[in-house]
C-alpha cells in the first residue's frame, strides 16, 4: 500500500507549512492526485488520517482532486487527453505522446487556524 508512504510525506509537509504560518491548527487539506499514481482515495484518506495522529493535522479532513491524463504527440504537437497511455493521436495517428499531466501528487491548499483564532470563536 504506497498509500501509506504518501501520507506520511504529506502529513510532513503539511505540518511544515502551517507552522511557517504560525498555523496551530490544520483543519482540511486538498491534494489533487494524478490517475497514472493509482491511488485509491479511500485509502490515502485512512493513511493521511493515521499518519496524522499527534500532529497539529490531526482531524484534519482530506479533499482528494484526481487529475487525468494529458498528454501531447511528439510528432504532431496535438494535445490529448487519452483514456489510457497507449492512445494514438487522433491528428497525425502515432502513438508517440509525453505525458505532461496525471502522474503529479500537488498540495494545492490548507485550511489553518492559530491559536488566537481557536481561543476566540
Amino acid at each position: 500500500m504506497h498509500e501509506s508512504s504518501i501520507a506520511i510525506e504529506l502529513v510532513d509537509q503539511v505540518v511544515e507549512a502551517a507552522r511557517k504560518h504560525r498555523a496551530h491548527i490544520i483543519e482540511v487539506v486538498e491534494v489533487q492526485v494524478g490517475v497514472m499514481r493509482e491511488i485509491d482515495p479511500e485509502s490515502l484518506e485512512l493513511a493521511f488520517s493515521a499518519a496524522s495522529i499527534g500532529t497539529i493535522a490531526e482531524g484534519a479532513s482530506l479533499k482528494i482532486t484526481k487529475e487525468r491524463i494529458i498528454a501531447v504527440c511528439r510528432v504532431c504537437d496535438c494535445l490529448l487527453a487519452p483514456d489510457h497511455l497507449l492512445s494514438t493521436c487522433p491528428r497525425c495517428g502515432q502513438a508517440d505522446v509525453r505525458i505532461v499531466a496525471g502522474n503529479n501528487i500537488l498540495l494545492k491548499s490548507l485550511t489553518c487556524r492559530t491559536v488566537e483564532e481557536v481561543l476566540t470563536s
